[in-house]
């Protein structure tokens, strides 16, 4: 259960390269917009105290990759929480308040109810968005280092250099009671629903149901990749042929090889993954 406060004292968290920039401005005018409303804040800007426990709330300005390092840094945080899009990709921000304006983001993150949001583990470390397997994350290598375009356009344009060379691999994936093995261009494991900027890979995907949504897709020559790629980005694939859609709480995953994959748009490789949901992890407003 979450403390109740009725005085608000408010913790603002971003990482100044989130958005190549954004979350400078956008943390500046939260900062600006809470002393008009005469409401308490500290502004953190890249080193974040080591406690929030004097903070009634905690606003975090940037995007999936901010929120990831927010969950791994307080994993015991039980405050009410809010996610400014002010990253590269916002997708989980995406999920929770879709295109909702500044100024609504700023009512909803002071007047509404806090809400249980799951997240997930991935070899000791958290994520709160999904992970990318395969190809995904021979895209986010790729980016991995450089200067991102806002929403989708830098994943776009690197999956388009890559659609034509990827090799798929081998993988033994077990989700639940499935056991699925074979060669994959896709492994995602998703809490939200949205990946790489807008590319709604999991779109039935609820951050609060208890369960990780695993989408695979087979296998494919350059052209068929080509050809479901706009299906892929707008959600309207789990019908094919050549995916498979599962939910579980828990998945592993092992290749014949180093697995490539992203958590959250981070890159890592190991040769074994092992994935589960905590249900109720943390609370957002919403």
């Amino acid at each position: 259960m979450l403390p109740v406060s009725t005085q608000k004292n408010i913790c603002i968290l971003y990482n100044s390269l989130a958005g190549a920039g954004r979350a400078d401005i956008y943390a500046e005018k939260i900062k600006k917009e809470l002393a008009n409303r005469k409401i308490e804040s500290t502004l953190y800007k890249n080193k974040w105290p080591a406690s929030l426990d004097i903070f009634s709330d905690v606003f975090i300005v940037g995007g999936d990759g901010t929120l990831n390092y927010f969950v791994n840094q307080y994993p015991g945080i039980i405050l009410p929480l809010f996610i400014f899009n002010a990253g590269t990709g916002n997708d989980f921000h995406w999920m929770l308040y879709n295109r909702k304006t500044f100024d609504e983001q700023m009512e909803i993150a002071l007047t509404s109810a806090p809400g249980p949001i799951d997240v997930g583990t991935c070899n000791g470390r958290y994520f709160i968005n999904g992970i990318g397997v395969g190809f995904e994350g021979e895209v986010v290598k790729a980016l991995t280092g450089k200067k991102k375009k806002p929403g989708k356009t830098s994943f776009l344009l690197c999956i388009l250099k890559k659609i034509f060379t990827y090799r798929s691999a081998n993988y033994s994936i077990i989700a639940g009671n499935d056991l699925f093995t074979g060669k994959r261009l896709l492994v995602d494991i998703s809490n939200g629903c949205r990946a790489g900027g807008g590319f709604h890979i999991a779109p039935e995907a609820k951050a609060d149901d208890g369960l990780l949504d695993i989408i695979l897709a087979d296998s494919m020559n350059p052209f068929k990749r080509l050809l479901y790629l706009p299906v892929i980005e707008k959600g309207r694939h789990l019908h094919l042929r050549v995916i498979k859609h599962v939910r579980a709480s828990s998945v592993s995953v092992e290749s014949d090889s180093i697995i490539q994959y992203h958590m959250d748009g981070e890159y890592f490789e190991a040769k074994k993954i092992c994935i589960a949901i905590s249900a109720n992890k943390l609370y957002f407003r919403y």
